[in-house]
């Protein structure tokens, strides 16, 4: 089976769909933010801070270069993975992108409780992710599947993403 790759905007379920879909196909989980994390030792919100986006961006690039060239994986990429050509190039190589959507509320309400969020921790986060996903939709639609989660529990996400892949 080829890889299964998540995209979509923070809060629309990709890791915990993904750990799901990798528990029951029996594959590797693999999110880039925790590579990140791992390889920075340092949080998302700290390299933000301390380097800004455009390193991060690139920090990012490396981490999916890494993950889309492994085997049998369930890929979580960060939200914006998507914003970069080479990104998307080396992810749909070995893998099927599916990308996860949601409403603005739904991503709000699943957000809200987290500060580990840079691009949220603003004054209006519900006109930041409208904003955020308008600028980002053309990136999105380039996604092989679309999975709506906005009233979905994970489960059922996982079943129509492994639905998807045994079609």
């Amino acid at each position: 089976m080829k890889n299964i790759v998540l995209i979509g905007f923070m809060g629309t379920g990709k890791s915990a769909a993904g750990r799901r879909i990798a528990k029951r196909l029996d594959m590797r989980f693999v999110s880039t933010d925790d590579m990140i994390v791992k390889r920075e030792k340092r949080p998302i919100t700290r390299i933000f801070t301390e380097e800004g986006e455009a390193y991060f961006r690139e920090v990012e690039k490396e981490a999916v270069k890494e993950a889309a060239a492994m085997d049998n994986v369930v890929i979580a990429a960060g939200g914006g993975a998507v914003l970069d050509e080479e990104n998307m190039s080396n992810l749909g190589s070995k893998g099927v992108i599916v990308c996860l959507t949601a409403s603005p509320e739904a991503i709000y309400e699943r957000t809200k409780k987290y500060k580990t969020r840079p691009l949220l921790n603003v004054e209006d986060p519900v006109s930041k992710i409208r904003e955020l996903l308008e600028a980002r939709a053309p990136f999105y639609r380039r996604a092989r599947y679309q999975v709506d989660t906005s009233d979905k529990t994970i489960n059922e996400v996982a079943g129509d993403i492994i639905g998807i892949m045994k079609k």
